[in-house]
């Protein structure tokens, strides 16, 4: 079954069917499995959401705009290093491993499942 607004777009996943706008914060905030590490993520509890694992910080390559959950892609996205941003704070900044799309997510500070610190850390040591 395909997208009537793009054919190319499959719409077996609920969340593509948005027809490439942005879906809400309830539906983004959603628990996964890491696909790289197993670490099974809960959603966050700071009224975000959650777009990467705690734990590797690897995450999934789901959006062409934040939000839309419209890529076909899919791949993986790693960590390459961290960023400070006046607004935002720290943000992780990912590329995909299939496709080499990059895309900046902001560090996840939750009391219930937050962001590896010393994941963090060693990737800003490799980084210098």
């Amino acid at each position: 079954m395909r997208s009537e607004r793009n054919p190319a777009l499959p719409i077996e996943d609920p969340l593509l069917r948005s027809g490439g706008r942005a879906i809400s914060r309830t539906a983004q905030n959603q628990g996964f499995t890491c696909e790289n590490c197993g670490t099974s993520v809960v959603p966050l509890s700071n009224g975000s959401y959650r777009n990467h694992c705690p734990t590797c910080l690897c995450s999934k390559h789901l959006d062409i705009h934040p939000g839309d959950r419209a890529s076909a892609c899919q791949g993986m996205m790693r960590p390459q290093h961290v960023e400070h941003r006046r607004r935002k704070g720290l943000v992780l900044v990912h590329r995909c491993i299939a496709c080499g799309f990059v895309r900046p997510n902001k560090v996840a500070d939750d009391p219930v499942q937050g962001d590896d610190v010393e994941a963090i850390i060693a990737l800003m040591s490799r980084h210098r």
